[in-house]
């Protein structure tokens, strides 16, 4: 079998109808790749002269990097007055020796970036291995209020509560103050020989809720294990509380589409697990045409962008409060329609790889990490051989 970068590469050309890909000749490798993403879900209270180390981890190397910052929930202009990134030590807020950057905006050391707006540093020449972890340090001189922010980092990230000069310190003394999101920074692009990257967009499934933290045992972080000899990225653009079809903990999936999964550098391909907050929140969703109205439109707009799409099926969550019998029904419809509606490029069957054959409405207890409903790390190992599966699948 062809490997999945191989496939992944080949299909990109083949998309839309009426195209085929040729024989042997395969595209160029995107000139940047996305190797890192946190989806912005709310705000937090600003941090006015604040410098904050964000710890993030790649998935694919390059030789260079820019890094994304969002001001998309502020309500007022943002102020970033320095913004560096340095290869980080094997544990803490300290930097590898000769490794810190700092990072520019056409060329100016500061930025202010509108409410509602993004901004992407210059390019900045670093080298990265796979799997490295970054720190991204970004310092607020003044309060821009409401910070944009990711609430479930399942990451422990630093913070200098008297942060002016400090972005620029290898050092991590002064970085006193233990935090658990990801303050602004939204994204890191890898320039090098990648081959694309895979988008893994959903709710607090896809987020790691229930995964170690700090182990970088997320099912996205799995799957980039898995398909890192491919080359290719794997982006987390999981919101918990995130929903398919209403507003939940941040935008709908399809309100946050572009941002999160379309715009990303290099995507290849997006694997797709919403809808279980839709069918267990209130109220409950239960018009499973809307669920397939939905997902077409999603498969729609990606397949226009030459990004293959594969759907992954709803898993079980008997036991958890908000489980009745009624919404059962509801994800069992939804389920079949992933799984032999024709829509999606290639499925990957969660539900049948992560419930107890004993009682298939329940999840394996050696998966559960005691709520019933998110998964533990060998839960997140399990469903990421599952996509990895699909993904090979695609022809």
């Amino acid at each position: 079998m062809a490997g999945v970068g191989r496939v992944l590469a080949v299909l990109v050309l083949a998309v839309l109808p009426g195209t085929t890909a040729p024989a042997v000749a395969e595209p160029a490798p995107p000139p940047w790749t996305g190797s890192w993403e946190s989806a912005p879900s709310g705000t937090a209270s600003a941090l006015p002269g604040a410098a904050i180390r964000n710890v993030v981890h790649l998935s694919v190397g390059g030789t260079a990097v820019r890094i994304r910052l969002s001001n998309r929930f502020g309500a007022a202009p943002l102020r970033l007055g320095a913004v560096t990134v340095a290869l980080r030590r094997a544990a803490g807020p300290f930097a590898v020796p000769g490794t810190l950057r700092t990072a520019t905006f056409h060329g100016a050391p500061t930025v202010t970036v509108a409410p509602g707006r993004e901004t992407v540093t210059d390019p900045v020449p670093l080298p990265v291995p796979a799997a490295a972890d970054l720190l991204v340090t970004v310092y607020t001189p003044g309060d821009s209020g409401p910070a944009t922010y990711h609430q479930t980092a399942l990451q422990t990230s630093y913070l200098a509560p008297s942060g002016a000069g400090r972005a620029a310190d290898e050092s991590g003394a002064a970085y006193t103050t233990v935090i658990s999101r990801w303050y602004y920074v939204t994204g890191v692009d890898v320039l090098g020989r990648a081959a694309g990257s895979i988008v893994a967009f959903g709710d607090s499934l896809t987020d790691g809720n229930g995964s170690t933290p700090d182990a970088n045992h997320r099912w996205p972080d799995r799957l980039a294990e898995g398909v890192r000899a491919e080359r290719l990225g794997v982006l987390n653009a999981g919101i918990s509380g995130n929903r398919l079809l209403h507003e939940g903990t941040g935008p709908s999936a399809l309100a946050r589409l572009d941002a999160d999964a379309l715009d990303r550098a290099g995507v290849r391909v997006l694997v797709v697990l919403e809808g279980i907050n839709d069918i267990k929140g209130t109220p409950t969703a239960d018009d499973v045409t809307a669920y397939a109205d939905a997902y077409r439109t999603l498969i729609a707009r990606a397949h226009a962008r030459g990004v293959r799409v594969v759907g992954v099926t709803l898993t079980p969550y008997r036991g958890f409060p908000a489980y009745t019998d009624a919404r059962e029904a509801v994800r069992q419809r939804v389920n079949a329609f992933i799984r032999t509606g024709g829509a999606f490029d290639a499925v990957a069957d969660a539900d049948a790889a992560l419930r107890d054959p004993a009682a298939p409405t329940r999840l394996l207890p050696a998966y559960d990490p005691g709520d019933h409903l998110h998964f533990n790390d060998a839960g997140m190992a399990a469903l990421a051989h599952t996509v990895h599966l699909a993904l090979a699948a695609l022809r």
